[in-house]
């Protein structure tokens, strides 16, 4: 029986195996579905179907950086237990590599990572292991000098937080900036890179807080003007008052260190991920009906 693209989605889409293995499963069982989803299960490959419903929002953060490009990659798992598994940890390294060299997130999980795909290989590692996991992002800078830092690191060059600072001017001053930023947390270099939108509900924010004073229209715009210069400076990465020295923004820093600062990747993991929490009376109330 010849073995379509469309069977082979159906059975990935049932079981979370992988490509190739949810075509071999169809090609060993001459397409009979059901068929083929137990040879997935006797093999192990299988597992991930049942794993894939599970939140994954603890895991690592990758950095790695070559010559003038690096690149920052978060990989999920369920629990932070399995974010110590040595296997786990190579796995990282490994997709790591393969994204210094890959443009965006859908590249790399289609890349090849010793015969398989990034994403096959993260599909039978769910198996081994027994948890779900996920390539949920990639962030990558590219400039004449790129540096890194990871905060909590699990071992080298991965751990909770990665971040990255692209630079003109010297390595050790952009690894200041890297810890200020994973201290920070800055929504934007600067404030011509702040969302529009997000400057906007700020300010419609304090519009609504201000005419809550009862103050004069001419007061509240002079208000305005303040209050807005105030959450640009605490958004933006150049408008921080720098960690290393407070009496110093960012900016006024790096000009002080001949530098120039062109961009940044911060990275922390679980970041937005919502996870779903019951008290103890109820989960063992749930454990107890079955």
């Amino acid at each position: 029986m010849a073995i379509t693209a469309a069977m082979v989605k159906e059975l990935r889409d049932t079981t979370g195996a992988g490509m190739m293995d949810a075509k071999k499963a169809l090609t060993e069982t001459d397409g009979d579905m059901e068929a083929a989803v137990d040879w997935l299960r006797t093999k192990g490959l299988a597992k991930a179907a049942k794993k894939s419903g599970r939140t994954a929002a603890e895991g690592l953060v990758a950095v790695k950086v070559e010559g003038g490009r690096g690149v920052a990659v978060e990989i999920n798992s369920e629990t932070d237990f399995v974010a110590k598994n040595a296997d786990f940890q190579a796995m990282v390294a490994a997709i790591a590599d393969v994204a210094v060299k890959s443009e965006d997130l859908d590249a790399l999980k289609a890349a090849d990572l010793d015969g398989k795909s990034v994403e096959d290989t993260i599909t039978a590692k769910i198996a081994t292991i027994g948890e779900n996991m996920s390539l949920r992002r990639m962030a990558s800078v590219n400039g004449d000098t790129v540096v890194s830092y990871v905060h909590n690191a699990a071992t080298d060059g991965m751990g909770k937080i990665g971040v990255l600072v692209a630079l003109t001017g010297d390595a050790a001053f952009g690894k200041q900036i890297a810890m200020h930023i994973a201290a920070t947390n800055p929504a934007a270099l600067n404030e011509a890179e702040l969302d529009a939108s997000v400057v906007e509900k700020e300010r419609q924010v304090q519009i609504d807080i201000a005419r809550e004073s009862g103050k004069p229209e001419q007061v509240i715009e002079k208000m305005i003007v303040g209050r807005m210069k105030k959450f640009v400076a605490e958004a933006t990465l150049m408008g921080q008052a720098f960690v290393m020295n407070p009496d110093l923004t960012v900016e006024d820093a790096a000009k002080e260190a001949g530098a120039e600062i062109t961009g940044f990747v911060r990275l922390e993991v679980g970041e937005g991920i919502e996870v779903e929490k019951e008290d103890f009376a109820a989960e063992v109330a749930k454990a107890a009906k079955g």
